[in-house]
């Protein structure tokens, strides 16, 4: 049985064209119109917003758990700073690719790691002799990405929001709205990434769209990220 995130209710009513895709056991949309084409031009010349809650989401914390992932990604986490955000893959003992994702430093000694496949059983299995907790927070965090030229107009609408370069991170409140905003996507255009408890989804959507129709924010679907990621080489 295929699972519906926490913005189904609003993506569900605007998906004219009835066209989805499976993802991590979830549905999302394709397109909303027939053709993605105006969704992939509301990246390119204003701003979309995508249904990324399927990604799975795992929250590391603990005094070892820079070393946890020091053992799994190629990255040197360690050395990661604060509110930083890297894109890495993680291998295997062999050096054979597993999965690739982000890795958010949220503070000191707690990391938020997001992939497109499960991961936790081979984050436990590193952790073993480690002082450190991985826990699956992928249906309690739902995610929205919000991408295009006019992404950041949309978010100072709503509140303020930090100055955050490219791969970094930083809590914020839209309308009244606890979100963590990272300044990341696969557009290869501006964009940011927002992450919100799934019981705040619906009014976040809510606010985006709103704040959204003065800057042509349009919803798009998987087709439209998919040919913006072919362009930017993702």
């Amino acid at each position: 049985m295929l699972k519906t995130t926490p913005f189904h209710e609003r993506t569900s009513a605007l998906c004219a064209s009835h066209a989805w895709r499976r993802w991590a056991g979830y549905v999302v949309a394709s397109s909303y119109e027939l053709s993605h084409e105006r969704e992939y031009h509301c990246i390119r010349a204003a701003a979309a917003l995508f249904d990324v809650s399927p990604l799975y989401k795992y929250l590391i914390r603990g005094r070892d758990a820079a070393r946890l992932l020091d053992r799994v990604v190629t990255r040197d986490v360690a050395r990661s700073q604060v509110g930083q955000v890297l894109y890495t893959p993680w291998c295997d003992t062999a050096g054979k690719v597993l999965d690739d994702g982000t890795v958010a430093r949220l503070d000191e000694s707690t990391f938020r790691m997001t992939s497109a496949e499960p991961s936790l059983r081979w984050l436990e299995a590193n952790a073993i002799g480690l002082d450190v907790k991985v826990v699956d927070i992928s249906e309690a965090i739902a995610a929205l990405s919000i991408q295009g030229p006019q992404s950041l107009a949309v978010l100072k609408a709503l509140g303020d929001i930090p100055a955050l370069k490219y791969f970094r991170r930083a809590r914020a409140q839209l309308r009244g709205i606890p979100v963590d905003v990272s300044r990341t996507g696969y557009t290869g255009d501006l964009g940011f990434e927002l992450w919100v408890e799934s019981a705040h989804a619906l009014p976040l959507w809510d606010a985006l769209m709103d704040a959204g129709r003065d800057y042509g924010l349009q919803a798009a679907g998987m087709l439209a990220l998919d040919v913006a990621r072919i362009e930017a080489g993702l």
